[in-house]
């Protein structure tokens, strides 16, 4: 935070009990935990909210663990009627960035019942905001190339999968595109940064860019954690390690 010029203004912690089961002298709280915090930088200041549902165990009155949890997919019965009709977005030759972000400002932390949920839903959140700014999908014939979306049980891997995805936009010569940037300060709204956090190989991760600070450093939303105005290095997150790898791509379609 210092690093950043910016300090904290105030902060507060809200939540909301979701279920409790009590056996004996055991008893489990599920809740959702809410975190806004007010950000000064230089004039400026924002708004950085975030989302988790988490698990705390009791024995008597000790608590005795506190953990993040993840939710399960919705069930069409759960979702209700499907429909490509819930996502608004305009076919165009360019990329709308503004219905992008608008896309993500709006669903940061709710789920759009259109599309199925995941448990890690940060790629599928993701595409479904390119998807909002215009981005064509390709051919729905096979899940392991294109990015493409049709009922929850067929889409390709590319688009909720972040290892995929990452991959997809670093090798797509149409369609929906990722052009390789070497700094995050290069990035601006609407575009996407893909996350290694162990350093491995592996992607994990991926979010949105929808603003960026006074230091021209991008402000990001995501989902699994939902976060809105995340400062884009993730270092405040329990996954971060010193070995985690980034990938700033600057979109196009």
């Amino acid at each position: 935070m210092i690093e950043r010029g910016a300090e904290v203004v105030s902060a507060k912690i809200s939540g909301d009990i979701l279920n409790v089961m009590a056996y004996e002298q055991q008893t489990q709280v599920d809740y959702i935990a809410v975190i806004d915090r007010l950000l000064k930088q230089g004039n400026s200041l924002f708004m950085e909210e975030r989302t988790m549902r988490r698990r705390a165990q009791f024995e008597g009155s000790k608590l005795v663990a506190d953990e993040m949890v993840t939710m399960h997919p919705l069930s069409l019965q759960e979702r209700g009627e499907k429909c490509m009709g819930h996502i608004y977005r305009e076919d165009s030759a360019t990329y709308n960035r503004r219905n992008a972000v608008r896309y993500a400002e709006q669903w940061w932390n709710d789920y759009n019942p259109a599309f199925v949920r995941f448990e890690d839903n940060c790629t599928n959140f993701v595409s479904q905001c390119l998807y909002a700014g215009g981005a064509q999908m390709t051919s729905k014939a096979n899940k392991q190339r294109g990015w493409w979306y049709e009922n929850e049980h067929k889409m390709s891997l590319s688009w909720s999968v972040a290892h995929s995805f990452r991959w997809y936009l670093s090798g797509a010569t149409s369609h929906l595109r990722g052009e390789e940037k070497k700094s995050a300060r290069e990035l601006i709204p609407g575009d996407v940064i893909c996350y290694d956090f162990n350093g491995n190989g592996t992607w994990n991760h991926c979010a949105i860019v929808v603003a960026k600070d006074m230091n021209n450093e991008p402000l990001v939303n995501a989902q699994t954690v939902n976060s809105r105005y995340r400062y884009w290095t993730y270092q405040n997150s329990p996954a971060y390690t010193d070995r985690i790898q980034y990938k700033f791509f600057h979109i196009s379609i």
